[in-house]
């Protein structure tokens, strides 16, 4: 299953903000044991320095996101994607712009602690705890 990783999940394991860490950082570790496929918006990196800047050092977030690169794929934002998130029914540009980034790139879902923001959604949408619970369900 190839899924959009939201930023405030990976901000959750950058920043290790509890209770939230566990389950990220979970979802983070069956991501590189091939349970799933995981992505991030070209965004996402971005944010992540922007918003832990503030209580990490520079050094250490470029040595996070250079793992995070290393560890998901990036969803290609362009033109397009940054158009199509104006046309769709969402309150908050930013969560429209992720929409359109995983749904451009043929996701199947995307994981968030901010469901309610993707309401309108026209992919599954679910908690880190959700999606655990659905890679816990499946066969092996």
């Amino acid at each position: 299953m190839r899924v959009l990783i939201d930023t405030d999940v990976i901000l959750d394991v950058i920043s290790a903000r509890l209770p939230f860490t566990v389950e990220a950082a979970q979802l983070l570790d069956l991501n590189e044991q091939g349970a799933f496929e995981a992505f991030i918006s070209a965004l996402t990196p971005l944010n992540i320095f922007y918003i832990a800047r503030k209580t990490k050092s520079s050094t250490d977030l470029r040595e996070s996101i250079k793992e995070l690169l290393q560890a998901v794929h990036v969803c290609p934002l362009d033109e397009s994607v940054l158009q199509a998130a104006f046309a769709i029914p969402f309150s908050d540009y930013e969560d429209a712009v992720q929409h359109c980034c995983a749904t451009a790139a043929g996701l199947e879902a995307i994981v968030t602690r901010n469901v309610r923001d993707y309401k309108n959604s026209t992919i599954p949408v679910f908690t880190p705890a959700e999606f655990l619970e659905k890679l816990r369900a499946q066969p092996s």
